[in-house]
């Protein structure tokens, strides 16, 4: 019962990045998860399993996957804009975004989500879980990020309580 959500998480996304469903194929991406499960840190604290919360951390799982494809879709058209122009008017510079989450696999989701956006780069983040992050706009960036981010920690907190 220990890592299932995990293991059954990572092998639809094996499934889905190999686009192969063959028997062979499904049993090697849950050995592969199984795997991955066993080199991840924190013991079983982060991973134990809940049936309770298990359909609630499933749909938070696909808002957070729909929010971060908005977000990349927004951040994109955003860049390509600044891009584009003629005067470039670009902002850039380091903002700090605290997480505000319990535990560092939430945290490290969360500075992923932030680094795939374009325009955003998570470049350090401290012990105390605060992101330091590089933007081309910091006053726009400043807003968006902080509530982003509130949102992703619920989420995520969703996910992996």
């Amino acid at each position: 019962m220990v890592r299932v959500r995990v293991i059954l998480t990572l092998t639809l996304v094996y499934l889905a990045l190999t686009a192969n469903l063959t028997p062979l194929n499904v049993l090697m991406g849950v050995l592969v998860a199984t795997a991955v499960t066993f080199l991840l840190p924190g013991g079983n604290r982060d991973w134990q399993m809940s049936w309770r919360s298990w359909p609630a951390a499933n749909w938070a799982f696909v808002r957070y996957v729909i929010m971060l494809v908005i977000d990349l879709v927004v951040s994109g058209v955003q860049v390509a804009r600044i891009v584009l122009s003629p005067k470039m008017s670009i902002r850039p510079g380091i903002i700090a975004i605290p997480s505000q989450t319990t535990s560092d696999l939430a945290t490290a989701f969360s500075a992923h989500a932030i680094t795939l956006t374009p325009g955003e780069m998570v470049v350090e983040i401290d012990e105390n879980g605060v992101m330091y992050t590089h933007c081309l706009d910091v006053e726009q960036a400043a807003v968006s990020l902080a509530a982003a981010q509130q949102e992703r920690r619920e989420l995520l907190e969703k996910m992996f309580s």
